[in-house]
């Protein structure tokens, strides 16, 4: 193009020209703001869900760990709730021998006494080695969740609530009930020493079947 020509071009021509360009510049820029609006949405997106996935497994972790250690701390539950039974029927047998027969002298009766009595504290301490402790509460508050009341005392001189007799010792291990113990409760003692009144418990079908 010679220059007349180029000096020809009125000047409404040339802004005409040149306007494309800044409409394609001022695009560009909206597009370019669009983009970095939807990358930094992404990021968040992403950024929440890996806090998410990152919470979900510490739970997860946390769970699996304490189930592993309930599983060691309860993994004899019913070999122990078994066990039970032999030591009760242990501890009959010894209770059971009359006075007089346990002071006849007698050498090998007094042998087999021992003998008895030995396996029983052996059978006792090899339980509580694996977590499993003996319940006899008397003197101790009625607790439901480790006791199971049999009957109630009258007794004005202890606090109402108060376990005065123990008929069967309990057991437990950890924090759970084997077997709870039963137990004779007062009553009649001063209120203020007691939250509410002690109602016997539930038969617990397990104690029965070891009574």
């Amino acid at each position: 193009m010679s220059d007349q020509a180029k000096d020809e071009r009125t000047p409404e021509d040339m802004e005409a020209t040149a306007q494309p360009s800044g409409e394609r510049a001022e695009g560009g820029v909206d597009g370019d703001y669009e983009a970095l609006v939807r990358l930094l949405k992404e990021n968040e997106e992403l950024k929440d869900r890996a806090l998410r996935t990152a919470a979900e497994m510490e739970n997860l972790r946390r769970r699996t760990a304490r189930d592993v250690q309930d599983a060691r701390a309860y993994a004899v539950a019913n070999f122990a709730r078994d066990m039970l039974s032999v030591s009760d029927n242990l501890r009959r047998a010894l209770d059971a021998i009359p006075d007089e027969a346990k002071a006849s002298g007698d050498a090998g009766f007094k042998a087999l006494i021992e003998g008895v009595d030995l396996t029983e504290r052996a059978m006792l301490s090899a339980l509580e080695r694996h977590g499993v402790k003996k319940l006899a509460p008397e003197g101790e508050k009625f607790d439901p969740n480790f006791h199971q009341a049999m009957f109630e005392v009258p007794n004005p001189e202890v606090p109402a609530g108060t376990v005065v007799q123990v008929v069967q010792p309990g057991y437990s291990i950890g924090e759970r009930v084997l077997r709870p113990a039963m137990v004779g409760v007062a009553k009649g003692g001063p209120k203020a020493a007691a939250e509410a009144k002690v109602e016997p418990g539930p038969v617990n079908e397990q104690a029965e079947k070891d009574a």
